[in-house]
């Protein structure tokens, strides 16, 4: 029989749950205690678009477990509304503050495991208090933007940013009948990947009469009474009912660096592949931590909710006396934009160099069915290919929701570090209604020499 010991996991959304419940799964004695800062633990935060949008008609479908469910299934204690102040390694001890009575408490540890996640960058000027300047991290983010929307005094919106997020809250809000302008530093939105994809999201952005402002250099708000009335772009005066912030996330360390654990470059805890942080009484998993990139093998900062789940596992397992490695990771992300998608995997070109690779580019169009069944249309794929090695380093691709697909073979081939040319080796499944007679992946395969 395994000791009684305390596990403390502090975090509720996708590590914290999948950690403290693995946890309690490998020592059932274990008296496993999570704590949230928020009212919600367990939220499908990829889903929150999609609440905004009206696909998903109340944002409690999205909270997946309360503190008495999780209780009753997987016999963790939860208290909600509790913020960890502060950890005290050498006593292993964590100071609690209750939220709704501003009770303070201390609770000892045998193992700790943080799962805080990331926070929403935010420009300086901008300041989230004003009631019309959102971010969109979390459900108490999609409540309060809901609710904002749901007055029915919005006409017009300014999204700072046309990364993955913002794109997904763009196509939302033209759902709710609100005329979207985007605003870029960039050239171009998602301007992290080829130029080629973002000149595709153009053509969208015309066809849904969304207005891109891009290379803007400065943004500030025109404030009156706590109410934000214009943006100034640049020289520009704006008018807009509403401004969403989307300009990246970053780890939410503010713990781990009152307990002086290492950190990496990125500000995400380090961990070894055992989930351990640089204190050996406590583990990390999620959007917090830098993980080994199965690509370049180094420490990389990949804030993706799968990873956080998966690596949350083994955080809980070790956590409570296993003994288990984490797989090093491969990026693999995709996003919905009106009717298309976009997918990335691996590494984009901007990394593979900076990472130091010699890097060669294969760019296809070719057919997602054959052209005489209905919906027949275009994919764009990008493959990148290591010259001196001849593996795979990345690909990205644009098309239907067979892009999903597409990403989840390069990753697996990645993962597999399979010769760039296998593409053109394997047996792709053919039907007419579902699949072109030669995939676009066996066409990048046979132009890799």
């Amino acid at each position: 029989m395994k000791k009684q010991v305390r596990i403390i996991v502090v975090g509720g959304n996708a590590a914290g749950p999948a950690a403290a419940a693995k946890a309690k799964r490998i020592n059932p004695n274990a008296d496993v205690i999570l704590f949230e800062a928020s009212e919600f633990i367990s939220t499908g935060t990829c889903e929150m678009p999609y609440v905004l949008s009206g696909e998903i008609d109340d944002y409690r479908k999205i909270v997946f477990f309360s503190s008495e469910s999780f209780m009753n299934k997987k016999g963790v204690k939860v208290f909600v509304k509790h913020l960890v102040e502060e950890i005290d390694s050498q006593k292993k001890q964590v100071t609690v503050k209750n939220l709704l009575d501003d009770q303070i408490s201390t609770f000892s540890y045998d193992t700790l495991i943080l799962t805080t996640g990331s926070k929403a960058r935010m420009l300086p000027v901008f300041d989230k208090q004003v009631k019309n300047i959102f971010t969109f991290k979390s459900v108490n983010d999609l409540i309060r933007i809901n609710k904002y929307l749901s007055e029915g005094k919005v006409k017009n919106a300014l999204v700072i940013g046309s990364g993955y997020i913002g794109l997904e809250v763009v196509e939302s809000l033209i759902k709710r009948n609100v005329k979207v302008k985007v605003v870029e530093k960039e050239s171009r939105p998602l301007p992290a990947e080829d130029k080629r994809f973002g000149d595709e999201i153009l053509k969208l952005f015309h066809d849904y009469n969304v207005e891109f402002i891009g290379d803007v250099k400065e943004t500030e708000p025109v404030l009156s009474d706590e109410k934000l009335l214009a943006v100034k772009v640049d020289e520009n005066i704006i008018e807009t009912d509403l401004v969403l912030v989307s300009v990246g996330f970053e780890p939410d360390n503010f713990l781990a660096r009152l307990a002086k654990i290492d950190l990496g470059k990125s500000g995400g805890i380090k961990i070894d592949q055992y989930a351990k942080t640089s204190n050996r009484f406590i583990y990390a998993a999620g959007d917090n931590v830098e993980v080994l990139n199965a690509v370049t093998g180094k420490q990389d900062y990949i804030p993706l909710a799968t990873h956080a789940y998966n690596l949350g596992h083994t955080a809980g397992e070790n956590a409570a006396g296993g003994n288990v490695k984490y797989d090093p990771f491969v990026k693999n992300i995709s996003v919905k934009i009106f009717d298309k998608y976009f997918a990335s995997v691996g590494l984009s070109k901007l990394e593979a160099k900076s990472n130091g690779f010699d890097v060669k580019i294969i760019s296809v169009k070719a057919r997602n069915l054959v052209a005489v069944m209905p919906r027949s249309d275009f994919v764009l794929g990008n493959l990148l290919v290591d010259k001196n090695k001849n593996k795979i380093l990345g690909a990205s691709f644009w098309g239907g929701s067979e892009v999903s697909g597409y990403a989840d073979i390069i990753s697996s081939l990645i993962k597999l570090n399979a010769p760039a040319n296998m593409l053109s080796k394997i047996n792709y499944n053919y039907t007419p209604p579902l699949s072109p007679f030669i995939n676009l992946l066996s066409i990048i395969g046979k132009q890799v020499k």
